[in-house]
């Protein structure tokens, strides 16, 4: 089952200052911030990169929107800064959903377990959007 869709702005190692901008500009109100440096087995990352935002969540209105910065070390590309993030309770859901927008796409980052989930990955549709697919973990 689809939990939810949400914006997901990328930034270029300014994510700290843009939690606070959409903060104090829209009434944000700052539900988590992880940054790098919070990732576990990452001793060898810059340290200038540890306080980059590896995931922020902010809620505006009844808008979630999450943003990160881009992971040090990757190529930023303007006009790359929205994605959009899709939320899925199972992998086998999120294996099929995955799937589906990879056709006629490329895939960014196939799912995979992650630290924070246990399937997401990156694809790209065929019209150019970015999509993060992820599975909430089980509580």
């Amino acid at each position: 089952m689809i939990l939810g869709v949400f914006p997901y702005l990328v930034l270029n190692g300014n994510g700290q200052e843009a939690v606070k901008f959409y903060e104090h500009a829209l009434d944000a109100k700052v539900i988590s911030v992880q940054t790098f440096g919070d990732m576990p087995g990452k001793s060898d990352m810059p340290e200038e990169a540890k306080n980059f935002v590896l995931n922020a969540q902010l809620k505006v209105g009844d808008v979630h929107i999450m943003l990160s910065d881009n992971f040090p070390g990757n190529p930023y590309q303007l006009g790359d800064q929205v994605t959009i993030a899709i939320s899925i309770s199972d992998v086998e859901k999120s294996k099929e959903v995955f799937g589906k927008l990879e056709d006629g796409g490329k895939v960014i980052m196939p799912l995979q377990e992650t630290f924070w989930s246990p399937s997401y990955g990156q694809v790209t549709d065929k019209f150019g959007i970015t999509w993060q697919v992820s599975t909430e973990p089980k509580k």
